[in-house]
């Protein structure tokens, strides 16, 4: 007998009863009205835009629309240079202003997932095989947490990379491995576990919203038992771009699957509706590889996630009780860019290794111009960096070369997602072999001196 709606289980749960539900995303983008949601009418030039108020109803739309970040004068400058992108991927293909970005890039955004690591040590751990689950998708749930800020990460370079140490005991490593399309690499390894993800995110403008489609593969290795797991998560919705205040949402759901066993878990994200009914919400269960639900999910991705043990119709079983398995962390206050601590480590040169590749994000120009609040020299180096990298593209095709990724290599294998097959990058293993040769060397680094960013495979780089 199939479970029933965990969302109904999950609220008698909270007074005695079990456990949670989360809707289909297919169906949450082409419905995104379950948020109140208002054309943005009576303005000329504006016709057809929506203006999304998570908060509130329909009446409350246009008053919605004279909120946000930009000033009039800027809405209308930003909507001519957007507006013949309607319906298209804005990946790559359109230069935007610092104004809108946090001075961290894409690499960095993958490095953040590594807050929670503990919940796969805690996956490795355990002998339960449901449990297992539970630490795990706890783990992808408390990413959202971070993916809520509305500000646009940095864009990487075409061999741009980032490193991580001294967290949890990773060693992680990131990569730009591709231009266009815009593709980065993961690898990141514990004792007790290691991550791998081939990232190509796709969207399509709106207008006044895009959606954001995480083609993309990610798996898991919790070395103990070689349990393999694989990731499908839900798109995202980023609302009101130019009108109202931004804010994001990721109606749909999330499959994680033990590719060893055929368990998996089912998390459903709630879209958001009537005056933020429903917003956060994260709801679903485990199941075994019969399809026979055994432990209930339920929570809230920007604060906790909390399960329960139950019965093959999705009722906890007697004697039970709801259980938190994890809760975010304490954030700063007021934070200009809503960083949480960890989100400061990251761009910080405490979790960096002792010789730092000239490649990392940490270096870029621009993001250190930004951190510092001077929007001018970091809009400068952006651009500079941009034209640097179109000049090193007309070097290496006049010279018939190709790019060839440094710490991964392109496999031959063609993965299917929801939103398009996606081509599969490897970690080679070098980047291993490098830290284990620096370990062993004497070199002294000097603290206070840092490499200048170079990510280039090609130094004569003449800018036309």
């Amino acid at each position: 007998m199939a479970p029933k709606d965990p969302k109904q289980v999950a609220d008698a749960a909270s007074s005695g009863g079990g456990g949670g539900f989360f809707a289909s995303i297919a169906s949450s983008l082409s419905n995104f009205g379950s948020a109140m949601s208002k054309s943005v009418n009576g303005l000329v030039g504006y016709e057809g835009l929506e203006v999304v108020n998570p908060d509130g109803g329909t009446e409350d739309a246009e008053e919605e629309a004279r909120k946000g970040r930009w000033k009039q004068e800027e809405r209308d400058s930003y909507w001519k240079m957007m507006q013949k992108y309607v319906g298209s991927d804005i990946t790559s293909m359109v230069t935007l202003p610092v104004i809108i970005f946090e001075p961290m890039t894409m690499l960095q955004k993958m490095a953040e997932l590594m807050e929670y690591s503990y919940l796969l040590d805690m996956a490795d751990k355990t002998e339960d095989p449901y449990m297992r689950l539970v630490y795990a998708s706890s783990f992808f749930i408390s990413v959202y947490y971070a993916y809520q800020r509305t500000w646009k990460p940095f864009n990487p370079i075409l061999g741009e990379t980032y490193e991580m140490v001294n967290h949890g005991g990773i060693t992680f490593i990131s990569e730009q491995v591709s231009h266009h399309p815009p593709m980065s690499a993961g690898h990141a390894e514990t004792e007790h576990f290691t991550y791998d993800v081939t990232s190509k995110l796709k969207t399509k403008f709106l207008g006044n919203s895009v959606d954001v489609y995480p083609v993309g593969r990610t798996r898991v290795t919790l070395k103990r038992d070689g349990v393999v797991l694989d990731l499908v998560p839900p798109p995202t919705k980023v609302s009101n771009l130019i009108f109202g205040r931004t804010w994001i949402d990721s109606p749909g759901e999330m499959i994680l699957t033990n590719l060893t066993t055929g368990d998996k878990v089912v998390l459903y994200f709630q879209p958001c509706g009537w005056f933020g009914a429903g917003r956060y919400e994260v709801d679903g269960y485990v199941y075994n590889s019969a399809d026979e639900p055994k432990i209930l999910m339920t929570g809230k991705w920007n604060e906790a996630m909390n399960y329960q043990v139950c019965d093959s119709e999705g009722e906890p079983l007697p004697g039970t009780e709801l259980k938190e398995i994890w809760r975010v962390a304490d954030t700063p206050k007021k934070d200009k860019f809503q960083y949480t601590h960890f989100a400061h480590k990251i761009n910080s040169f405490d979790t960096a290794p002792k010789k730092l590749l000239a490649s990392d994000s940490r270096l870029r120009p621009d993001r250190m111009a930004l951190e510092k609040g001077d929007l001018s020299t970091s809009g400068y180096e952006k651009s500079s960096l941009e034209e640097r990298q179109r000049a090193e593209k007309r070097n290496r095709e006049a010279k018939g070369h190709k790019f060839t990724p440094r710490w991964f290599d392109l496999t031959d294998e063609v993965t299917p997602t929801p939103w398009g097959d996606l081509e599969v990058y490897q970690y080679n293993g070098k980047y291993t072999q490098h830290c284990a040769a620096v370990d062993s060397s004497e070199c002294i680094e000097v603290p206070d001196i840092r490499p200048e960013f170079n990510p280039w495979q090609y130094d004569n780089l003449d800018a036309e």
